[in-house]
């Protein structure tokens, strides 16, 4: 594709500048120095391409000098190609500096835009419309997956980069917004793309050395956004008070744990009633409610349990016995089990024994 041409504006004053300088030998003044900038910057706001506009000087070069005599010409080379390099120079600096201003307004544009949209502010009809600028259609849905690691990141670190490259490299262009926000990695991606959620987590993973990703699920228009952001950042601290291991996490597959500490006060109930009595075990209700959480997570086959807890099978049946007790509940009873499991989840999303209820 050719570059369109640059006009004349942009040389304004060169052909005066080469013609003394062929005649009197001197350099550039600071003055003149400035004027190529200021031309250059104007040539990149108004879009034309460096190389087309330093062509243009080439062949003003050219049209200009030599004039006279050739041994004339062979005189005043030096002084007039030192000119050239000084004139070409100020306008690519010019020039870079404008591309400078422009990505700095862009990415100030851009850090804008992703505040207002996942904290939810701005009118939803403008963030819709600035949205198409970034590659988004918030008429439809989106889902979010947030990635957090050992480190904060920011959208210039290898690591953001090295994400990125893997879902271009994958996808291409999905309509999908990659970018960070209180040092964690985000996507954005359409509701119907999971793949490339999918893979963000996978590639995510492995770029934070075995950080966490947690995602949100699809919801449609500009508040589905912040909707979806939320339901990840819930996830990834619900992660931290469960003690979950999973290393990617779904908000739909974890949406009996909202459900479950919307009461709160029933929830505190719940865990005093069935829970409170371990306190009196020796040791504390520390142990026992580790066993007992651990014993549910093994889907409470014994053997698996007691080999989590670095215990004997009879050991671990004492426990459950010695719970029982002091409970009047028994874990391994199905009737019973409902009752205990759900209260040992209450117990890590309130952090008791550790607080007071």
């Amino acid at each position: 594709m050719t570059e369109r041409a640059v006009p004349d504006e942009y040389l304004s004053g060169y052909a005066q500048i080469l013609t003394e300088v062929a005649a009197t030998g001197r350099r550039l003044s600071r003055a003149e120095l400035e004027s190529r900038r200021r031309l250059g910057e104007q040539a990149a706001e108004s879009g034309h391409g460096l190389r087309a506009l330093v062509n243009a000087y080439l062949v003003e070069t050219r049209t200009v000098w030599p004039a006279g005599s050739r041994s004339a010409a062979a005189a005043s080379a030096p002084s007039v190609l030192t000119a050239v390099e000084q004139a070409v120079d100020a306008v690519a600096e010019g020039y870079e500096r404008a591309q400078r201003i422009a990505v700095r307004r862009e990415e100030a544009a851009r850090r804008e835009f992703i505040d207002d949209l996942l904290y939810g502010r701005s009118d939803l009809g403008r963030l819709a419309e600035r949205a198409t600028r970034f590659g988004l259609r918030l008429a439809n849905a989106h889902a979010v997956a947030v990635a957090t690691g050992p480190d904060a990141y920011a959208e210039a670190d290898p690591v953001t980069r090295r994400v990125e490259g893997a879902l271009i490299a994958r996808f291409g262009d999905r309509h999908a917004l990659l970018t960070t926000k209180d040092g964690r990695l985000i996507c954005i991606a359409p509701g119907d793309q999971e793949e490339v959620l999918a893979h963000f987590a996978k590639q995510a993973h492995a770029a934070t050395d075995g950080g966490r990703v947690a995602v949100g699920r699809a919801h449609p228009g500009a508040g589905g956004v912040v909707h979806s952001y939320e339901e990840a950042l819930n996830a990834l601290d619900l992660a931290e008070r469960m003690e979950l291991d999973d290393p990617v996490l779904y908000a739909a597959e974890l949406l009996v744990f909202p459900v479950l500490s919307r009461d709160r006060e029933a929830l505190a109930d719940l865990v005093r009633s069935a829970l409170g009595p371990l306190t009196q075990a020796r040791g504390g209700a520390r142990p026992l409610l580790r066993t007992l959480s651990v014993y549910f997570d093994a889907g409470c086959v014994s053997a698996e349990a007691a080999r989590r807890l670095a215990l004997s099978v009879r050991a671990l049946t004492y426990r459950l016995e010695r719970i029982h007790q002091l409970t009047g509940t028994n874990p391994a009873d199905p009737v019973h089990r409902y009752t205990l499991q759900t209260a040992v989840i209450g117990a890590r999303l309130l952090d008791w024994p550790a607080r007071e209820l």
